[in-house]
């Protein structure tokens, strides 16, 4: 499947993906970029508990952790 990035940056997940993972507007996607040059896309589950949970092996997780939820703050969610 492939999708294409607009001007503004945006791109379509395509239907079949959002289906298969229960995507819907508004949820949350955690871009990675591996070491390897490829991209990884990986939905963020609302509860900081269970969208911690697992990825200790990507390091500077608590980081990572600690900034989105100041960001989620400051956005007021």
């Amino acid at each position: 499947m492939r999708s294409t990035i607009t001007a503004r940056g945006q791109t379509v997940i395509p239907a079949p993906i959002r289906e298969r993972f229960s995507l819907s507007p508004s949820q949350r996607l955690e871009w990675i970029v591996e070491t390897d040059g490829s991209i990884r896309v990986v939905p963020v589950d609302p509860s900081p508990v269970k969208a911690f949970r697992g990825s200790g092996h990507l390091g500077g997780s608590t980081q990572r952790l600690l900034a989105d939820r100041t960001a989620d703050r400051s956005a007021g969610r």
